[in-house]
């Protein structure tokens, strides 16, 4: 026998158990985690999924202020707008009914994915149903972008064009 292992017999089956089990269990927590991948929702606003660039068809949670004069409502239950932060804009295609708070100049988180056409198609809609209330990772993606009040309101900022 090797010197490493213990000369106690219950000592040795103990540590053979252990050598046997942590094998499995390595594998049932690496499977569980790859598994658990594609349940994992980030959330962006338009600015960081402009820089990180999340693959196509990745589910995700994109947030920030409906833009002015970008809603279109479609017969067909389609709905079109804009999602903007101070930098940046994207699209946003919807079918369904939108909450009773969506509307122009509101904060929003959809989830959803990007298109290969840089669409963003959402699955679900919310808007911010209190004028106080803020998701926490929308509040501190304000505070890092320097557009939060303190109070859950969104600091007035001006648009490129002149236009709030």
């Amino acid at each position: 026998m090797s010197g490493w292992l213990p000369k106690s017999p219950k000592a040795r089956r103990r540590l053979m158990l252990v050598a046997a089990i942590a094998p499995v269990l390595a594998v049932a927590a690496g499977l569980t985690l790859w598994g658990l991948s594609d349940s994992i929702s980030y959330f962006y606003t338009p600015s960081q999924a402009a820089a990180a660039k999340p693959p196509p068809g990745r589910s995700i949670q994109l947030g920030g202020l409906v833009k002015t004069g970008s809603v279109a409502k479609h017969p067909d239950g389609r709905v079109e707008f804009t999602v903007e932060d101070q930098t940046k804009a994207d699209k946003v295609l919807y079918r369904g009914d939108l909450p009773d708070l969506f509307r122009e100049g509101q904060g929003i988180v959809a989830t959803g994915a990007f298109r290969d056409d840089g669409v963003f198609e959402a699955k679900q809609v919310l808007a911010k149903h209190d004028e106080r209330y803020m998701p926490k990772a929308v509040a501190d993606q304000l505070k890092k972008q320097g557009e939060w009040r303190g109070d859950g309101a969104v600091a007035a900022y001006e648009r490129p064009g002149g236009a709030r």
